[in-house]
C-alpha cells in the first residue's frame, strides 16, 4: 500500500470529513506535512461559515391541548430543524475543517441530548462554546461547560443544592469529560458535588446563574486538596491533574486513531497536552507515524459519512430534497445530530457495521446520488472512473473484490456512484 495516499486519506476523512473534488490530489501532490499545515493553519476568515443562527427564546410551554401549546410545538420543530441543518451546513461548507471537526468530536465528548434539554436555543448556544473553544485549551472550555445551560440541564444541575445534593454532573465531570475511569473515589465525587451547588438555569434560554442561598461553602476535599472551593475553582482542580492530560490523549486516540489499539503510554499526544492546548496535541499527534501505520483503521460514525458524501459530491444538506427523510434516515442509522443516546455519547467502530445499517446505507446513499450533479464523473471515460472515485473519496485503494464490483458498473453511473461510498473502503477509514 502506498502510505503517503494512506496517509492523506485519513487525515482527510478522519479530521476534514473527507475532500471535495480535486483537493485529494490537490494534497497527494503538495505532500502530507504541507497538508498538515494547511490543516492546522487555516486562513483566519472562514469563507465557508454560515451565518449565525439566532433562535428565538420560545417561553415557557403552554398548557397542554390548547390552541398556544399547538403552535410552541410547531415553533420548537421548526427551531430544531433550523438548528440541524444550520450545523451540517457548516460542517460540509466550512472552510476550517479541523476546527468543525472537533466541535463534533467535543460534541460526542460533553453528549448532551435536546431529547432531554429540549429547548433549542441552549443546544445551539453549547454548538457555539464547542467552535469557539474546539482547538483551543481544554482548561478554557471546561470552565465553559460548568456554565452550559444545555449541560447542566442534562445531568440535572437544577437539582443540585445545599439540603440535596446532585452527583450526577460531578460523577461525569470526572469520569467522562475530564479525568477517566478509576481515576478518582466516591468520595470525591461527593465532595465535587457539594462545590458545584448552587448553579440554577431555565430550559428556555440556556443561562445558568449561580443562587448563593441553595450553595454549601464548606470546605471540601476533592483528590486530596481540602478548601472552600467555588465551581471554577473545582474544575481548574481538576484540570490541573496529570490524568487530565493523559485522558484528553486517550479520548482523542480513540475517536481519531483506533478504538482497537491502546494509546501508547510515551505518546507525544501525551506530553504535548501538559498545558492542555489541544491544538498543540493535535499537531504532535498529526506530526506522528499514526497515520501512516496500516494497522489503525476506524470507522466512518453515520453523520461523518454523510458529511463526507456531501462534500465529495458538493451537495448542500440544507438544499436536499426533504428534511424528513433525512431525519429518518439518520434514525435509521442510530445518529441524529444533537440526540446522543446518552452522557457517554456514541458508540465507535464495529458498532456502525451491521446488515441492517448496511441496508439503510445503500438506500440513504442511493438518494443522495439521484441529488447530485454526476456531469464531471460522466465527461470521463468510462475505464477511469473507478480511479477517478478513489481518488474523489480519498480512498488509499479499492480491494480486489470492491475493484471487480465497480468495474461491472462503470457505465451505470448512478449505481456505480452509489456503491463506491457504500464500499468497505470508503465506510471504513483504512
Amino acid at each position: 500500500m502506498d502510505l503517503k495516499r494512506l496517509e492523506i486519506s485519513r487525515l482527510y476523512n478522519r479530521f476534514a470529513f473527507g475532500p471535495r473534488p480535486g483537493e485529494f490530489t490537490e494534497a497527494l501532490r503538495i505532500g502530507p506535512t504541507k497538508f498538515k499545515a494547511s490543516l492546522l493553519n487555516p486562513p483566519p476568515v472562514d469563507a465557508g461559515a454560515q451565518p449565525e443562527l439566532k433562535l428565538a427564546d420560545l417561553g415557557q410551554r403552554p398548557e397542554p391541548k390548547t390552541p398556544e401549546a399547538a403552535e410552541f410545538s410547531k415553533l420548537m420543530r421548526a427551531q430544531s430543524k433550523e438548528l440541524t441543518m444550520w450545523w451540517l451546513d457548516q460542517m460540509v461548507l466550512t472552510e476550517k475543517p479541523l476546527q468543525e471537526r472537533m466541535v463534533w468530536f467535543w460534541h460526542g465528548h460533553w453528549a448532551t441530548s435536546i431529547g432531554k434539554v429540549n429547548y433549542p436555543l441552549p443546544m445551539l448556544k453549547q454548538n457555539q462554546t464547542f467552535r469557539k473553544y474546539a482547538l483551543g485549551n481544554f482548561r478554557d472550555l471546561s470552565q465553559a461547560m460548568l456554565l452550559d445551560g444545555a449541560l447542566q440541564v442534562w445531568l440535572d444541575g437544577n437539582e443540585n443544592a445545599l439540603k440535596a445534593p446532585n452527583e450526577n454532573l460531578a460523577r461525569e465531570m470526572m469520569e467522562l469529560f475530564v479525568l477517566g475511569v478509576n481515576r478518582y473515589t466516591e468520595k470525591d465525587v461527593k465532595e465535587l458535588a457539594r462545590a458545584l451547588t448552587g448553579y440554577q438555569v431555565p430550559r428556555s434560554t440556556g443561562v445558568v446563574t449561580l443562587n448563593q442561598r441553595r450553595r454549601d461553602t464548606g470546605a471540601v476535599t476533592i483528590l486530596g486538596k481540602t478548601a472552600v472551593m467555588s465551581g471554577p475553582e473545582a474544575i481548574d482542580h481538576l484540570v490541573d491533574q496529570a490524568d487530565c492530560q493523559k485522558f484528553l490523549a486517550e479520548r482523542i486516540w480513540y475517536r481519531f486513531i483506533s478504538s482497537t489499539e491502546a494509546l501508547p503510554n510515551n505518546h507525544p499526544m501525551i506530553s504535548a497536552m501538559a498545558g492542555k492546548d489541544v491544538k498543540q496535541g493535535l499537531t504532535a499527534l498529526l506530526n506522528g507515524k499514526d497515520l501512516s501505520n496500516p494497522k489503525n483503521s476506524i470507522v466512518k460514525s453515520p453523520v461523518e459519512w454523510f458529511v463526507g458524501v456531501c462534500k465529495a459530491l458538493e451537495l448542500t444538506p440544507s438544499k436536499l430534497e426533504s428534511f424528513t427523510k433525512l431525519n429518518g434516515f439518520f434514525d435509521k442509522l442510530a445518529q441524529i445530530p444533537f440526540s446522543p443516546p446518552n452522557v457517554g455519547g456514541w458508540p465507535t467502530d464495529e458498532a456502525w457495521l451491521s446488515s441492517a445499517s448496511a441496508q439503510f446505507r445503500i438506500v440513504f446513499a442511493a438518494w443522495l446520488v439521484k441529488q447530485a450533479d454526476l456531469s464531471q464523473i460522466s465527461a470521463i471515460d468510462p475505464g477511469k472512473r473507478v480511479a477517478y472515485l478513489a481518488d474523489l473519496l480519498a480512498v488509499p485503494e479499492w480491494t480486489a473484490r470492491t475493484s471487480v464490483a465497480l468495474n461491472d458498473l462503470q457505465k451505470n453511473l448512478p449505481r456505480l456512484v452509489a456503491l463506491a461510498i457504500c464500499s468497505p473502503e470508503y465506510v471504513v477509514s483504512q
